[in-house]
C-alpha cells in the first residue's frame, strides 16, 4: 500500500507541472479571447473567430521577451559576479560552460570529424574532432588539436597531431559523436550526412 501511495505521489509530481501549465494557458486563452472579442465587438461590431489564439500568442511572446530581457539578464549579471569573485569556481564553471557550449551552443566546436592515424606501424586509427587548427602559440605550425571523446563517458583527451596523420570525414559530426560515445554500437544513420 505504501508503494502505491509513493507511485501516486510520484505521478502527481510528474503530471502537476504540465497540468498547471496547461490550465494557466487555457485560463489566459479564455480571458484574452473574451477580452479581445468584447473589445472588437464594442468598437467594430464584428466577431472574429480565433482572435483568442492570436492574442494568446502575442501575450506569450511579450512575456517571453520581458522574462528574457528584464528578469533573466540581471540574474545572469549577478550570477557572473558571484562566479568571478571565486577563482576556483570561476575556473571550473568556465571550463564546463565552454565544454557544454561546444556540444550544444551557437558555435559548435565539434563540427570537424576526422580519422587520425595514432600508430603508423599498425595503422591504428581513432575518431576525433579538430578543435583548433592554429597552434602558433605552441610553435606547432604543422599540427592541429584533436579531441578524442571516450566511449560511455562524457570525457575525452586532447592530442596535438601532425596534419599528415589526419583524414577529414564527410560525415555528420553529431553522428560521429554518437558513434564514439556508444562505442560503435549505434551504427550510422544513412540519411543524416
Amino acid at each position: 500500500m505504501k508503494k502505491l501511495i509513493n507511485y501516486l505521489l510520484q505521478g502527481i509530481l510528474y503530471i502537476a507541472p504540465l497540468g498547471i501549465t496547461a490550465y494557466i494557458i487555457y485560463a489566459v486563452f479564455m480571458f484574452m479571447d473574451g477580452l479581445s472579442q468584447k473589445l472588437i465587438a464594442n468598437f467594430f461590431d464584428v466577431k472574429i473567430p480565433g482572435l483568442g489564439v492570436l492574442s494568446l500568442l502575442i501575450f506569450l511572446i511579450v512575456v517571453g521577451f520581458i522574462g528574457r530581457t528584464i528578469i533573466a539578464q540581471p540574474l545572469k549579471i549577478v550570477f557572473k559576479k558571484i562566479i568571478d569573485s571565486i577563482p576556483l569556481l570561476k575556473f571550473v564553471y568556465t571550463a564546463l560552460n565552454d565544454l557544454f557550449s561546444a556540444f550544444v551552443g551557437k558555435e559548435k566546436k565539434f563540427s570537424k570529424p576526422v580519422l587520425v592515424k595514432v600508430n603508423t606501424i599498425s595503422d591504428l586509427e581513432k575518431l576525433g574532432f579538430i578543435t583548433e587548427e592554429n597552434l602558433e602559440i605552441l610553435n606547432e605550425l604543422d599540427k592541429v588539436a584533436v579531441y578524442f571523446p571516450h566511449s560511455y563517458n562524457f570525457s575525452g583527451e586532447l592530442f596535438i597531431v601532425p596534419r599528415k596523420n589526419i583524414k577529414p570525414l564527410e560525415v555528420n559530426s553529431s553522428q560521429v559523436m554518437k558513434f564514439i560515445v556508444s562505442a560503435g554500437l549505434t551504427g550510422w544513420d544513412k540519411e543524416e550526412k
